[in-house]
């Protein structure tokens, strides 16, 4: 009989992740029920952002503002989606 080759199982940290992503669309998700979507410039070790090109949507309201460039904390981000939505 032939044995089944396992499948690969690959391994990424959370940052490696973030770090691949510097230069491409991203939509963060904040505590505060607002959708930011823009293009990720950089970061640090405590995940606060750089983002250009940025829409915020207040997903209460409805209500989209844009940004040219805009600094979001770490502290604040629950969840990261790489290329947006």
């Amino acid at each position: 009989m032939s044995e089944q080759a396992e499948p690969q199982v690959s391994q990424i940290l959370p940052l490696e992740l973030v770090d691949k992503c510097i230069g491409s669309k991203i939509l963060v998700l904040v505590k505060s029920k607002v959708e930011f979507t823009g293009t990720l410039v950089g970061f640090d070790d405590f995940v606060n952002m750089v983002l250009e090109d940025v829409t915020e949507v207040n997903t209460k309201t409805g209500k989209e503002t844009n940004h040219s460039k805009l600094l979001l904390s770490g502290k604040s981000i629950y969840m990261l989606v790489p290329g947006g939505l």
